[in-house]
C-alpha cells in the first residue's frame, strides 16, 4: 500500500481546519496533467512548510484527480479550495506561477479528498525521517519501507483521531473494514463534491443520453441515490443534461442493465403528451455513453436497481 505526502501552503491547511472541512480540494497551480502518484482511495497527508515548523499538519483519503478551470473548481468547492473568495484563490494561484495572472480563467489541477482531518497544534507529528529540503511538492512512500512505515503509523493516529473527535457529518468516525487495501480496479467511494467532478470527467463533460456539451446544463446524476443506500462512486453516476436528470429520477427515463440503451417509459407521453426525442432514441436502440474506463462504468447492479426500483415500465 501506498501513501503521498504533500507539502502544503500554511494559509491554505489553516484556513481549513478552522473551517472543519472534510472534503477539500488540494490545488495545483497548473492543469492539464492527472495526479497518479498513488491510486484513489490511498491515504494522502500534508506537510508543512519548513517555515512553518516542517510537521504532518493533517490528511485524508484520495477521491481522485481532474483538472479544471478554476471558476468550476471554485463552483464545484467554494472555500473548500482553501480561499475565502474567488478572487483570493486567483491570487494565490498568482503567487505560485505568475504566468497564470493574465488567464481569464486559468486551468488548474484539482486533487480531492475526502474525510480530511487535522492535528491539533502541538500534536503535529515530525516529517518523514528520510525527508529531504530538496522536496518541492510532495513524496509518495510505500508502507513496507522503514519510512512509509513510519508515515503509516501518523495515519493510523489521524485515523484513532477521527474516532475520538469524529465530524459533524460522521464521514470518518464510521470508517469500517479494510482502510489500507482495495482491488485495483474497484470503485472507489469518493466525496459528494469529488463525484460531481469525477463523473463530468468520466464522461467527456458530454450527456450520456443526448452527447450534449454544455456544461453549465450537465449534473453528475446517481443511478441509485445516497438517500436510498447508494454511494458516492463514478460507477453509481451519469452525466446527463438537466432535464434528463429530472426525467431520470423520476422514473420516465431509464438505461438497460445489460443492453445500455436507453429506456423510455409509456407514462411520459400519456402524462405529458411529448419526449419524442427520448422516443426515437429509443426505438434506434441507440446506446447510451460509457466512460473509458472500466472501473468508471455504471454498475448493472446500481442500473438494475433503478429499473426495478424507480423506471415506471407502465
Amino acid at each position: 500500500m501506498r501513501a503521498y505526502v504533500a507539502v502544503t501552503d500554511g494559509d491554505w491547511y489553516r484556513y481549513l481546519a478552522r473551517r472543519g472541512a472534510a472534503e477539500v480540494n488540494f490545488w495545483l497551480p497548473s492543469g492539464g496533467r492527472r495526479f497518479c502518484a498513488v491510486e484513489p482511495g490511498s491515504p494522502f497527508l500534508f506537510k508543512s512548510h519548513y517555515r512553518d515548523g516542517n510537521r504532518i499538519v493533517g490528511g485524508g483519503f484520495l477521491s481522485g484527480s481532474v483538472s479544471l478551470p478554476m471558476s468550476q473548481a471554485w463552483e464545484f468547492f467554494g472555500p473548500d479550495n482553501g480561499c475565502s473568495s474567488l478572487a483570493e484563490m486567483r491570487t494565490r494561484i498568482g503567487k505560485y506561477d505568475r504566468n497564470r495572472t493574465n488567464e481569464a480563467d486559468p486551468e488548474i489541477g484539482c486533487v480531492m479528498l475526502r474525510d480530511v482531518h487535522f492535528f491539533p497544534n502541538g500534536e503535529q507529528p515530525e516529517a518523514p525521517p528520510d525527508w529531504s529540503p530538496s522536496i518541492v511538492q510532495g513524496k509518495g512512500y510505500d508502507f513496507a519501507s522503514a519510512s512509509g512505515s513510519y508515515v503509516e503509523q501518523v495515519f493510523a493516529a489521524l485515523l484513532a483521531s477521527y474516532r475520538e473527535n469524529p465530524l459533524d457529518d460522521g464521514g470518518p468516525g464510521v470508517v469500517t473494514g479494510e482502510v489500507f487495501g482495495r482491488p485495483a480496479l474497484r470503485a472507489v467511494r469518493v466525496g459528494q463534491t469529488a463525484f460531481k467532478a469525477l463523473v463530468q470527467e468520466a464522461y467527456g463533460r458530454r450527456c450520456a443520453v443526448t452527447g450534449d456539451r454544455i456544461v453549465p446544463v450537465l449534473q453528475a446524476a446517481h443511478i441509485r441515490p445516497v438517500t436510498r443506500e447508494g454511494v458516492n462512486q463514478v460507477d453509481n453516476g451519469l452525466l446527463l443534461r438537466s432535464d434528463v436528470h429530472t426525467l431520470f429520477d423520476r422514473g420516465y427515463l431509464g438505461v438497460h442493465p445489460t443492453e445500455r440503451v436507453l429506456m423510455v417509459s409509456p407514462r411520459l407521453r400519456e402524462e405529458y403528451g411529448n419526449g419524442e426525442e427520448f422516443y426515437a432514441r429509443a426505438r434506434a436502440r441507440e446506446a447510451v455513453a460509457s466512460p473509458a474506463r472500466r472501473a468508471d462504468r455504471p454498475n448493472a447492479e446500481f442500473l438494475q436497481w433503478h429499473a426495478d426500483a424507480v423506471f415506471l415500465a407502465s
